[in-house]
């Protein structure tokens, strides 16, 4: 077993071994850990995952760069609730200890580049909504679908590598530097540098949606005072207004969400946390696939386009149905029918 420098915040542990993060004590927090995570994870496969149906099954959708970076942001959300629940709900509930440092290093970069690629793709989406409501004349010309999918690529490559510098060497364990408090062989100072760069993408997230809004606040003023003007122009603005309201909407979720987590890891990096702020920890990282659960649901109920795409697989999916609940009655009829005929017949005879 790996053993590295930790701070001195255990009295039951000594080293940085597995054992040292296993914090969930009782059999009802491991059940109730089981039962969140079994929850979160299968309600956001199945969620995300008909996301991504309804925008790559349409030909109208798929083409627009808004909905390729919808369409990342639930790639990434599936990725990281099956990568996330396998390994977390191994390690915390079934107390599963005897991989090594290399493979717990390489679950935990799914993890972080999952997570990370999710709100990269919600930045991205912010500064799709961002040129196309401040310079509408010019956003087909600026966002094309190939540079949406290069910087759906450059994002992706940009969150595994930095996913991933610790299986690459920079953990505590290579460097003999002081472990983070919270996951095993994870150097301090890489932990610091990770929440940095999640700080970052969350004030440029912000910073473009203050601009989206103040910008969506004029729109509405201008559709309020040109009712009678009907066209292009106003139907544009209106699902400009309605979808950047849906992201704002995505994005108070997401702060909601990861606020707990982001604050307890910048916590452990001034100060050590206790036992019992460990187990919170644990507790409030399942809040993440709560957010990654929730953002689908959004999408259906304030995207016009894809809540019509959603109706009509529903009706083809109803009619299916009621064509194969109709088939062995009408089949029945018709043998009832033959045997009444058959019957008349014989009678006739």
């Amino acid at each position: 077993m790996d053993t590295c420098k930790v701070p001195a915040n255990t009295s039951k542990c000594s080293g940085n071994t597995m054992e040292c993060f296993m914090v969930l004590s009782t059999q009802a927090q491991k059940i109730s850990i089981g039962i969140l995570c079994g929850l979160f994870g299968t309600m956001c496969v199945f969620e995300n995952s008909l996301v991504l149906y309804l925008i790559f099954s349409s030909p109208g959708i798929r083409k627009k760069p808004s909905y390729l970076f919808i369409g990342s942001l639930a790639l990434a959300d599936i990725l990281a609730s099956i990568i996330f629940v396998c390994s977390f709900v191994n390690f915390h509930v079934f107390n599963e200890a005897g991989f090594s440092k290399e493979v717990f290093l390489l679950q935990l970069g799914g993890v972080n580049t999952s997570f990370s690629a999710s709100l990269s793709s919600l930045l991205l989406t912010a500064l799709d909504r961002y040129l196309s409501i401040t310079r509408p004349s010019e956003y087909k010309l600026l966002m094309t679908r190939k540079r949406a999918w290069a910087a759906l690529a450059v994002l992706w490559v940009t969150c595994a590598t930095i996913a991933c510098l610790p299986l690459l060497g920079w953990n505590c364990c290579v460097l003999d530097s002081v472990c983070s408090e919270l996951f095993p062989f994870v150097d301090d100072n890489y932990q610091s540098g990770w929440v940095c760069f999640i700080m970052v993408l969350l004030g440029c997230i912000v910073y473009a949606y203050a601009h989206v809004l103040w910008r969506a606040r004029q729109h509405v003023a201008y559709m309020e005072k040109h009712q009678g003007q009907v066209g292009k122009q106003n139907t544009r603005m209106r699902m400009d207004v309605m979808l950047a309201k849906t992201l704002v909407m995505v994005l108070a979720v997401l702060m909601l969400c990861w606020s707990p987590v982001l604050v307890l890891m910048i916590y452990s990096i001034f100060a050590r946390l206790s036992d019992h702020l460990r187990k919170v920890f644990a507790f409030c990282s399942t809040l993440c696939l709560l957010n990654s659960m929730v953002n689908p649901i959004i999408y259906a109920l304030r995207s016009k386009e894809l809540f019509s795409s959603l109706r009509r697989v529903f009706s083809h999916f109803r009619r299916q149905l009621k064509l194969t609940e109709e088939s062995p009655e009408a089949e029945s009829t018709h043998k009832s029918s033959v045997i009444e005929t058959v019957c008349e017949d014989t009678h006739t005879v």
